[in-house]
């Protein structure tokens, strides 16, 4: 540690460059982090904060987009419902779709059908839950849009009215768009085209987007045997994530630039102490004439990195949470969670570690003669 401690106070310069380089590379992970789990909360915070515990679409659906493809009727929701391994089975019903609010206002909204009285059905912080035809509860972020209590909302197109009467505790949003918890009858009818004041088909009333599903005691049911009877094709609810719209393709694109940042992370501090050790060949010499150990001088070398890094890391991780809670009150999709925070600096530690230690292996192939003169 000696050694380490000397060079890190004799070059401050150049390791305070380096340390600030690798503290604005930890205020870069913090941000993607918070926007990575920001646009997942934007995107399914809907299913997220649901007891829904897996979701069956009808059989052959196709991944992408499955909530808007899938149409599934009453008698396989009733199969899943008759299974021993499940407690709960009911039709769920999604659609986005335009609106207006009493005012004029546009507004975008996805229309969640469910049960009044089911599983489904969110609970109302303000206000109260549904109980009949033509009520809706609203995620709290869409107050954001100026809706309120006792609004009525006109759905474009069909001119169906739908009136507030609640607000979910907390965001629930759907393909980055605020829901709108509506009773299933309610939805069926939007999903069949009725115009306000006309009555749907028999048949409009027996179909939904898919069958929400609740195991046992928490536990997911047997999805297999449950498609086989019911004719469905049933996947957890995680998921049936990627099913939402642009769920797959935003989390893709997160991940592979957070991927690149950690690369290029490790990069560049491997290049920086690559240098470094280059630069004190003669005195890593010196030391190994005088009887220091290969693993001595590695075992310095790593400390060294593990200084910088970890102070540096810690500076701009404490930088970067400062600055994302200023984005969380400005309507991005930005949420700062700490799992994906500590798991980001974790990989920075380890990945700059791995690149010093690669570094400062060079030291195992230092003569002693150098530092003799051999090569003057």
């Amino acid at each position: 540690m000696f050694l380490a401690l000397r060079e890190l106070a004799f070059a401050r310069t150049r390791f305070g460059l380096m340390a600030a380089v690798i503290a604005l590379i930890a205020v870069l992970m913090v941000l993607l982090s918070g926007l990575s789990s920001g646009l997942v909360v934007d995107g399914v915070s809907g299913l997220m904060r649901s007891p829904i515990g897996a979701i069956a679409f009808s059989e052959g659906t196709k991944d992408d987009s499955a909530f808007t493809r899938s149409e599934v009727t009453r008698a396989q929701s009733q199969i899943w419902a008759d299974r021993d391994d499940v407690a709960d089975a009911e039709l769920l019903g999604t659609a986005i779709v335009n609106a207006k609010n009493a005012d004029g206002s546009a507004l975008d909204l996805t229309l969640f059908g469910v049960e009044p009285d089911g599983f489904v059905a969110p609970s109302a912080a303000e206000g109260r839950e549904l109980t009949g035809t033509g009520e809706a509860v609203l995620s709290s972020s869409a107050r954001d849009a100026g809706v309120d209590l006792g609004d009525v909302i006109t759905l474009d197109r069909l001119g169906t009215e739908l009136t507030v009467v609640g607000f979910t505790a907390d965001q629930r949003t759907f393909g980055h768009v605020d829901i709108a918890f509506v009773p299933l009858t309610t939805w069926q009818e939007v999903h069949a085209g009725v115009t306000a004041g006309e009555q749907a088909d028999a048949d409009a009333y027996d179909v939904a987007s898919a069958v929400a599903l609740r195991g046992l005691d928490g536990q997911v049911p047997d999805l297999a045997a449950g498609d086989a009877a019911a004719g469905t094709s049933a996947r957890t609810l995680e998921a049936a994530f990627d099913s939402s719209p642009g769920y797959t393709a935003e989390t893709m694109t997160m991940e592979m630039i957070k991927a690149f940042l950690y690369a290029i992370s490790a990069l560049v501090v491997g290049a920086f102490f690559t240098l470094w050790t280059v630069q004190r060949t003669r005195e890593l010499a010196v030391m190994r004439a005088m009887g220091a150990s290969t693993r001595f001088l590695l075992t310095d070398g790593v400390l060294q990195a593990a200084i910088l890094l970890t102070g540096s890391l810690v500076v701009g991780v404490g930088a970067g949470l400062a600055f994302g809670s200023l984005l969380e009150g400005t309507g991005m999709p930005f949420a700062l969670q700490s799992g994906p925070v500590l798991t980001g600096a974790a990989l920075l530690l380890g990945l700059g570690l791995a690149g010093a230690a690669i570094a400062t292996a060079r030291i195992a192939s230092i003569d002693p003669v150098t530092a003799l003169g051999e090569n003057r």
